[in-house]
Formats: structure tokens, sequence, C-alpha cells
């Protein structure tokens, strides 16, 4: 699947929103993924899971489970894991923490792709992946359906930025990559400007 027809999935479903947005980082943005908008078609997240399935055999990675930071990662770690034929589990936060709960459990040296939405700094996905590794399972990859490009995924020539908290010795697969402008909110031109970000989903967006 070809760049122009992923960002085409997104606006098809309304979920490349422009404006002035709060991200999960802290940071501000004038353009938002929302991913959820797509996957809430099944048709689409199979779609999208089968490509990502695809591009993580083309490189022979042998994988036992994937583990998705909740709440965005759900649906598309579960999609996943069906589309390679394994296990799917989610950590979730719990007082401000990444835990693994609900009677899941990583084997010892069990080998485990971390999957996400949107992978931005990869900040949550990175807090479970030390929730597998407390578990002394092995961390072998990072996916997400999309990479807003401050990471080198696999097949990306341009190089990680400083904001990537994903380690260098682990890939990352993504089906492409949306960059867009991101602003430290003291220094956001939007905020400046007099407008207020939102965080999609907290005033019904």
């Amino acid at each position: 699947m070809n760049r122009l027809n992923i960002e085409q999935l997104y606006k098809d479903a309304h979920a490349l929103l422009k404006g002035h947005f709060l991200l999960s980082s802290g940071n501000h943005s004038d353009t938002y993924l929302q991913s959820a908008r797509v996957l809430e078609n099944p048709k689409n997240a199979q779609i999208l899971a089968n490509a990502l399935a695809e591009q993580i055999r083309i490189h022979d990675l042998k994988i036992d489970c994937i583990c998705s930071p909740a709440l965005g990662g759900i649906i598309a770690g579960y999609e996943l894991a069906r589309a390679l034929n394994v296990r799917f589990i989610f950590t979730e936060r719990v007082d401000g923490k990444m835990t693994l709960r609900r009677g899941f459990e990583i084997k010892e040296n069990e080998r485990v792709l971390v999957c996400e939405d949107i992978i931005t700094t990869g900040g949550s996905a990175l807090e479970a992946a030390r929730c597998v590794e407390e578990q002394k399972g092995n961390v072998v990859a990072y996916a997400g359906l999309a990479n807003r490009g401050f990471c080198q995924r696999v097949g990306m020539n341009n190089p990680k930025k400083p904001e990537c908290k994903l380690p260098d010795n682990i890939p990352l697969f993504a089906l492409e990559d949306f960059i867009f402008a991101m602003y430290d909110p003291k220094d956001c031109p939007l905020c400046q400007s007099g407008s207020v970000a939102i965080k999609p989903g907290s005033r019904g967006n």
C-alpha cells in the first residue's frame, strides 16, 4: 500500500484533522491523525494490519505476542496480532503508571512486538516495552500504522530526531510517515494568535 492510498484512507474517514491540537506528548500541532475514525471500519483495520504484517514478515522477524498501550493502540495491535496469528495483550495506566493487568503474563524470553496506532515520540510504546521487560520478555520490534517522523522506521531514509524516545537497536515498522509541524506550548504560534489547543475526544471531536 503506497503513501497516497494510506493518506487517502485517513482523509476518507475524516481522520486527518486540521486545527489546534494538544498531543499526548504535551506538544501542540496544527494537524492530528485520529486513527480511531479509520479503525471504526473493520475492513480498514484489516487492510492496514495486513499491510503492516506483510512488512514484518518480509524481515523474517519471529514474534510470539503483540502488546499495545491502551487506549489508542488496542485495535491496531489486536488486528496486527490476528494478521500475524499470535496472541495479543495490552498495558494501561494505573495512577499515571503504565501497567500490565487483567491476568496478562509474559513468559521469560517471549518475543514481543509493541504496537501503537500512531508513533510520535514513542513515549507510550516505550512505557509498554518496560512492562514487557519487567516480566523478562524480549521486545523485538515496535510498530504503528503511521509514523510522525520523529523516529526512524524501517525503510525511512530520514534520520531520527532528538525527540524520539525509542532505542536505536530495535526496528520500528510503520506504513507511512505523516510529518507535520509540532510546537512546544510556550513557543506555539497558534497559542500566540489566541487559539486554544484541544485534545481530540475531549470536546466531542
